[in-house]
């Protein structure tokens, strides 16, 4: 797997993942609740919205906005099982490993990191 610096790299050549952003409020949301609990919404969305093997609505499973974690997701390329195929390399229809899910929370929370 790629270092998180040459995913950054990767993920801003395009045009989509590059427009998303902290809004205001995710930042002061981020502030309020603290990175430590930031990184706990992140691994639990990961393990029940992402990790599963057969996911029903995959592809809709993470909204748009509501919650500073899922925009990371959709900057990141980590939102639904087709996007993690089409730039990791991760194959569908298997669940994630711990270690899959560890490696995407970790380029989640160093995306909100540079975003704060």
């Amino acid at each position: 797997m790629a270092t998180i610096e040459h995913t950054f790299m990767r993920l801003g050549k395009s045009d989509f993942r590059r427009k998303f952003h902290l809004s205001l409020k995710d930042k002061a949301y981020i502030t309020e609740k603290g990175l430590d609990t930031i990184r706990e919404h992140a691994v639990d969305f990961i393990r029940t919205r992402l990790a599963p093997a057969n996911i029903p609505n995959d592809g809709k499973q993470t909204p748009m906005k509501g919650h500073p974690v899922f925009v990371a997701q959709h900057a990141c390329a980590c939102c639904c099982r087709d996007c993690l195929f089409k730039w990791y390399k991760v194959p569908k229809e298997r669940e994630l490993t711990d270690e899959e899910q560890r490696r995407i929370v970790n380029l989640l929370m160093s995306w909100i990191e540079k975003e704060m």
